[in-house]
């Protein structure tokens, strides 16, 4: 018998099943790996996995995906998000990538840690909860398509937005962003931190809302040393003159920064 590429002797009784997944440096199983496993049918799993999932030793953050938890996270309820994403896009058959707030958050950005993993996905993936663990998943065309980086958790490699992907989210999905403010506050941070490369950032450009790349740009120009923003300005001169609004969420009225050909419709204050 074989589950999960590991050679198995004999089934494996259920309180031992967490244990003996973790040291072999499984993740994650599905329900016909787990009864492979235990050496019963996959009808049985649920049943034979009840009081171990009792005591947190498994969770099953989708129908038919079980994942052992490491001793140390048994009484948060299951792993961190990061340790489960990877695995459940995986599952669902979908390309993803950490993004928004949770992606600003590993670059070092943002005051407050993000009190869910946002993560965009290729098609349509419900959000949930696992123990203290909430993931948000957006559906974005981009998730199959965009470079990304690799960050590396206890369970492999997740994929990372990049600082520049990371900006031009922000500035399109505000509301997830935690608000203008913040998200204002959050690009600082990344222009501060790891940095930001404006070619590339002009290189999104054409996969993102004319509004949004106006609204990084007046950001970055306004609060921050970023240089070589003409590049980024002259996007959004030649692709379409009327102005943008700088909140989305507030009247179209207040001056226009012709640069930026963006209506600054509300003031910004950076946390310092």
């Amino acid at each position: 018998m074989e589950v999960d590429g590991v050679l198995l002797d004999e089934p494996v009784r259920a309180p031992l099943a967490a244990d003996w997944a973790l040291s072999h440096g499984i993740s994650a199983l599905t329900t016909a790996q787990v009864a492979t496993l235990l050496g019963v049918p996959s009808t049985q799993v649920p049943q034979r996995l009840a009081v171990p999932v009792q005591r947190t030793q498994w969770v099953s953050p989708a129908r038919g995906l079980w994942v052992p938890v490491p001793p140390q996270y048994r009484g948060w309820g299951g792993p961190p998000a990061l340790e489960m994403v990877a695995d459940l896009a995986r599952f669902a058959g979908v390309d993803y990538y950490v993004g928004w707030l949770s992606a600003a958050g590993l670059y070092g950005a943002g005051h407050q840690a993000a009190q869910v993993t946002q993560v965009a996905v290729s098609r349509t993936v419900r959000p949930r909860t696992v123990g203290r663990a909430r993931l948000e998943f957006y559906t974005r065309g981009r998730a199959t398509t965009a470079e990304t980086r690799t960050h590396t958790v206890r369970t492999g490699p997740v994929r990372l937005a990049t600082p520049e992907l990371t900006v031009l989210d922000l500035t399109t999905d505000i509301l997830a962003g935690g608000g203008l403010d913040n998200v204002a506050t959050v690009l600082v941070e990344l222009a501060d931190g790891p940095g930001l490369d404006v070619t590339e950032l002009v290189r999104l450009a054409d996969g993102f809302s004319l509004a949004a790349v106006r609204r990084a740009g007046w950001i970055l120009d306004r609060f921050t040393s970023t240089g070589g923003l003409d590049a980024l300005s002259d996007v959004g001169a030649h692709r379409y003159r009327r102005p943008s609004r700088l909140s989305p969420h507030a009247p179209d009225a207040g001056p226009v920064d012709r640069r930026w050909q963006l209506r600054v419709n509300r003031t910004v204050e950076v946390e310092a």
